[in-house]
C-alpha cells in the first residue's frame, strides 16, 4: 500500500506550490497587487511545463488560496491580501507560511 497524504496535507501542498512557484513570482514579475486570470494561467502553464506536472495538479491550489483569504476576487480582477503589499513593494520573498500568517492577522 502506498503512503498517501491526507486530504488536508495535499491541499496545503497544492496551495504552497501555487503560492511559492506561481502566484508570488507572478506578483513580483508584474509588480502589481492585481492580476487577471489570463496572467495567472500563463504563469501557471510556464511553471507546470518547467516542473513537468499537469496544470490540473495545481488547479485546486488557486481556489484554495481564495478560500484562505490570501487572494481576493473582484469582478474579473484578482488581488493579493493588503497585508502582503509591503512584501511586494520590497520585492521580498514571501513564502506560503508568511502569506497565511499575514492574511489571517486581524
Amino acid at each position: 500500500m502506498s503512503s498517501q497524504k491526507g486530504k488536508y496535507a495535499s491541499a496545503t501542498q497544492n496551495r504552497r506550490l501555487v503560492w511559492e512557484k506561481v502566484m508570488w513570482p507572478l506578483i513580483l514579475e508584474i509588480n502589481n497587487v492585481s492580476f487577471t486570470l489570463e496572467q495567472y494561467k500563463k504563469k501557471r502553464d510556464e511553471i507546470c511545463k518547467e516542473l513537468g506536472i499537469p496544470s490540473s495538479k495545481v488547479a485546486g491550489g488557486f481556489v484554495s488560496l481564495l478560500l484562505k483569504g490570501i487572494l481576493y476576487k473582484e469582478k474579473k480582477i484578482y488581488s493579493i491580501h493588503y497585508r502582503l503589499i509591503p512584501y511586494m513593494r520590497l520585492k521580498a520573498d514571501c513564502d506560503y507560511a508568511t502569506a497565511v500568517r499575514e492574511a489571517s492577522t486581524k
